[in-house]
C-alpha cells in the first residue's frame, strides 16, 4: 500500500463514497480481490447493470481500477492499493457535510459487521472464536502522545493490509479503531465573564 494517504477535501469525492452499495463494493474487492461487475453483484444481491454503474462512479474518483484480464462486461475491477483520510480542519462547509455522512455510514457499516459476527459466532472453529476480541478502556496520553499510540497501532497492522499477498488460512478481519478524548481540556486561564465588555444593544 501507498505509504502516502490520499487526503480527501472535496465534497464531490467525498460524496461518490457515501452511498451504502459502494462501499459494500469496496469491502467486497478488498476481501476477495478482483471481481467483474456481475460476480461483485451476485455476491452482493444486486443486478449487473446497478452494480456496473457503481463500480464507475468508483472508478472515476480513483477508488477502484479496472484489474488485468477479462474484456467488456467480463472486465474486472480492483480496489485501488492507496490509504485515504479525512482530515476535518481542511474541509470547506460542503465537504464537512459530505464527509460527516460518510463517516456516519461508515460507523453502520461497523456496526452491522459486529452483529453480524456475534449472531454467527458458534459457527466459526474454536481457535477463531478465541482469537477475536473487543477492547475498551480509558488511557491517559498528551496530545502527542495519542498520534504516537496510533502511529504504532497503524505500523503493527500495516504487513497484514489488503494490499498484503492472502496466505492460506487467513480470513478478512475487521479492524474498528477509534482514540478521541472524552472531555475537553481545562482552559488554563479561564475568562472572567464579569470582565469581559458590555455588548450594547
Amino acid at each position: 500500500m501507498s505509504s502516502e494517504a490520499r487526503r480527501l477535501t472535496s465534497a464531490t469525492e467525498l460524496r461518490a463514497l457515501s452511498h451504502p452499495t459502494r462501499l459494500a463494493l469496496l469491502d467486497l474487492l478488498e476481501e476477495e480481490g478482483p471481481l467483474t461487475a456481475t460476480q461483485a453483484g451476485e455476491r452482493l444481491g444486486e443486478s449487473p447493470a446497478n452494480t456496473s454503474f457503481h463500480l464507475r462512479t468508483l472508478a472515476r474518483y480513483g477508488y477502484v481500477e479496472e484489474a488485468p484480464g477479462g474484456r467488456g462486461r467480463q472486465r474486472p475491477w480492483q480496489v485501488v492499493d492507496r490509504a485515504t483520510s479525512i482530515v476535518g480542519d481542511e474541509l470547506g462547509p460542503e465537504a464537512k457535510l459530505a464527509a460527516d455522512a460518510l463517516l456516519q455510514l461508515i460507523r453502520e457499516r461497523d456496526l452491522q459487521r459486529l452483529r453480524a459476527y456475534e449472531s454467527t459466532r458458534a459457527a466459526y472453529p474454536k481457535e477463531w472464536r478465541d482469537a477475536a476480541h473487543e477492547m475498551r478502556l480509558t488511557a491517559h496520553l498528551t496530545a502527542a502522545e495519542l498520534a504516537e499510540v496510533f502511529e504504532a497501532i497503524e505500523s503493527v497492522l500495516q504487513p497484514y493490509l489488503s494490499g498484503s499477498e492472502r496466505r492460506p488460512g487467513t480470513l478478512p478481519v475487521s479492524v474498528g479503531l477509534h482514540m478521541v478524548p472524552t472531555r475537553l481540556p481545562d482552559d488554563p486561564d479561564p475568562v472572567d465573564p464579569a470582565a469581559l465588555p458590555e455588548v450594547q444593544s
